[in-house]
């Protein structure tokens, strides 16, 4: 299964407070996308990560979150969403609507 991840701030957290985790929330990542469950990654223009997870189930996306040392710490924080398939384009061929 598909999950987007957004990141949202949390009271407190700081450049400051995040920069000795950076290189440790790195290397997460890169372990995360090793294992096949850290797909894509992206920022906004604010510089909040977009996160899009394969896993077999929610608990599993928010266990790979919480793995993350920015998580861990309480630096940052993600909404998890689970995403479906679209299934919209079933209508351009069942006749008319």
């Amino acid at each position: 299964m598909k999950f987007l991840a957004l990141e949202r701030p949390v009271a407190g957290a700081t450049e400051h407070t995040m920069r000795p985790l950076l290189r440790d929330e790195a290397a997460r990542a890169w372990a995360l996308h090793g294992a096949g469950v850290l797909r894509e990654a992206y920022f906004t223009p604010d510089h909040d990560a977009v996160l899009i997870l394969e896993c077999p189930d929610h608990r599993a996306a928010t266990d790979a979150i919480a793995s993350l040392p920015l998580v861990r710490e309480g630096q940052i924080r993600f909404d998890v969403v689970e995403l479906r398939p679209y299934t919209g384009f079933e209508r351009l061929f069942a006749g008319p609507l």
